[in-house]
């Protein structure tokens, strides 16, 4: 089977409001469509997918599994990227609006703090050798060094802004 296309996830889904709904197939494709052999006419107007246990909702075409969020950015952008970010960080919000081209990179940028956060700020640790607390974060893959700050707040207004500088769009700060 050769990679979906925009017109062929039209041919198969309606958008509406961060969802995809199951077209009813017209008459005219039954003899012409061999997919038709796949076809199940009582999904026609249903809503397509679903999330049971997964992050990202998934729904199969052409007996294959694809991430709904990709398929909604295919069917509005006519391409696939190599990932398509959700702005919000939220998996389950595939409005289009939500989501955008993205590389690993810029997908990293957009991450929430890690779990094993002490400070409760992202990009601020605590420095157990000057006993205050240093600003950083990550450019182009390397740890870029903000400063050494007593006050936690202003070391994570430093952060943001170098957030904002560095990382424009993708720039998350909780």
């Amino acid at each position: 089977m050769s990679a979906l296309t925009q017109e062929r996830v039209k041919g198969l889904f309606d958008y509406r409001d961060g969802q995809l709904f199951w077209k009813e197939r017209p008459r005219s494709d039954f003899k012409t469509d061999l997919a038709y052999l796949q076809w199940n006419p009582k999904h026609a107007g249903k809503q397509a997918g679903c999330y049971s246990g997964q992050r990202h909702g998934t729904v199969a075409i052409d007996k294959r599994h694809y991430n709904l969020h990709r398929i909604i950015f295919l069917w509005h952008h006519g391409y696939q990227p190599e990932i398509v970010d959700h702005a919000d960080c939220n998996p389950q919000n595939n409005l289009i609006e939500n989501l955008r081209a993205a590389n690993k990179a810029e997908n990293q940028r957009n991450s929430g703090m890690f779990s094993h956060n002490t400070s409760g700020y992202k990009g601020v640790v605590w420095s157990k050798v000057c006993q205050k607390w240093i600003a950083r974060v990550k450019v182009h893959g390397k740890t870029k060094h903000l400063g050494v700050f007593e006050d936690i707040e202003f070391a994570d207004l430093v952060a943001q802004e170098a957030r904002n500088k560095f990382h424009g769009a993708f720039a998350r700060h909780n």
